[in-house]
């Protein structure tokens, strides 16, 4: 019979034995464990070392070797992308991911993977469409050379738009011809105007020829320093056409009342009632001067003190004058010389020059009537070339209609 006691105890020892045997087994397996993990984390970092440097190595190569292998956005061809996608496999050899050829390529991931997973080389996009109101080749070289021609170098699109219209010749609009000009050679334009009006002054209506004349003094140079010859000019304000000049060595007030007289006469005109418009110069208001005006039965009429811009139609007139692609260089050696120049210049700019404000008619033309038949041709003509393309017009015509009055800014109380 056995002792409980001892049963006890020999179950408490045995107790101890295997836990003690767990406890040595759980410590085992642990450190087992962490050794490997420890391995495996080396290798991965191994790994990605060594794809770290045949992507180095990979990027070493592209850069010795010199050449542009892709460009992004723009079509590569046949031999172009064979000779990348070669250079992709040998990249994919060397351990670089897909994902970084494309940066070191210089084109996208999505395309690579499009050359390699598709066997079409060509281009299948839409590239860049053309507008169906574009100009013709033939129609291009055509423009071009007009405007290229020794003819129309001198002038604009704003002059060579209704030159064109009055030959009966319409190839494109006034913006077109500046776009084709745009990428060519600098283009020298003359645009020239003022404002006939001015805050404070009360304005005329001026809706007629001779109603309204403006004039003044201008210099020009000599060849002795500090001597000038005198330009004395006189235009209607309604055609701005030049109603008469002359070019003096000195500036008095007699010449100037003998030299609006002359004007007068020149034209045939009944001078009363007529507006004369002018600066607050010394000439101008000469006691003399103003007595002319009066047995003429001219009204005067002056701008205000110190405003430099409200006798405007003469100092534009001025402007066009001198800036002229023709004017002398060199000052004028003698009085009969500028009077050549000034005879040929008058006759350009009453009968050739196409003012941007009266519509681009000449000032002979709108001074004797003729504007409306001419602005109503080019009206038939642009309708006829918009019935011929309409999807060049997105809307209505070029406005070829006259300009109407104008308006004269003068002082409340004239004279």
């Amino acid at each position: 019979m056995s002792c409980p006691g001892k049963e006890l105890s020999d179950v408490h020892e045995v107790n101890i034995e295997e836990a003690g045997d767990r406890k040595k087994a759980g410590r085992r397996p642990r450190r087992r464990s962490s050794y490997v993990e420890r391995i495996q984390r080396l290798e991965r970092e191994l790994k990605r070392t060594q794809k770290k440097l045949a992507e180095a190595e990979a990027l070493l190569l592209l850069k010795r070797s010199g050449t542009e292998l892709g460009r992004r956005g723009q079509w590569h061809g046949r031999e172009e992308r064979q000779r990348i996608l070669l250079r992709v496999d040998g990249l994919i050899r060397t351990g670089v991911p897909l994902k970084r050829i494309g940066s070191l390529l210089g084109v996208s991931l999505r395309t690579v993977q499009r050359w390699r997973a598709s066997r079409e080389v060509g281009d299948r996009r839409r590239g860049v469409r053309s507008p169906v109101n574009r100009l013709s080749d033939s129609e291009r070289e055509r423009l071009l050379a007009i405007l290229h021609s020794e003819e129309h170098r001198a002038l604009s699109p704003r002059q060579l738009v209704p030159k064109m219209a009055d030959e009966g010749l319409y190839l494109a609009s006034e913006s077109t011809m500046y776009r084709l000009l745009r990428a060519g050679p600098r283009w020298s334009r003359c645009a020239h105007g003022g404002d006939s009006t001015a805050p404070g002054l009360t304005p005329l209506l001026i809706n007629a020829p001779n109603r309204a004349w403006s004039w003044d003094i201008t210099y020009l140079k000599c060849p002795t320093r500090g001597a000038y010859l005198y330009l004395y000019l006189i235009m209607d304000v309604f055609s701005r056409r030049i109603m008469g000049w002359e070019i003096h060595e000195v500036e008095s007030t007699q010449r100037a009342a003998a030299f609006i007289r002359r004007t007068c006469e020149a034209n045939t005109i009944d001078p009363r009632g007529l507006i004369l418009h002018s600066d607050n110069g010394g000439p101008m208001r000469g006691a003399i001067t103003l007595s002319t005006l009066r047995e003429l039965g001219i009204i005067p009429s002056y701008s205000r003190p110190h405003v430099h811009d409200d006798n405007s139609f003469s100092e534009a007139l001025f402007r066009t004058l001198k800036n002229h692609p023709a004017f002398p260089e060199h000052p004028f050696r003698s009085p009969h010389e500028a009077r050549a120049w000034l005879e040929w210049f008058s006759s350009w700019y009453n009968h050739q020059h196409r003012h941007s404000a009266l519509c681009f008619v000449t000032p002979e033309e709108r001074y004797s009537g003729q504007d409306h038949i001419i602005l109503s041709r080019r009206r038939t003509l642009y309708e006829c070339a918009r019935g011929l393309h309409p999807t060049r017009w997105s809307g209505r015509i070029r406005d070829w209609f006259p300009v109407g009055p104008v308006l004269l800014g003068a002082r409340p109380s004239l004279g």
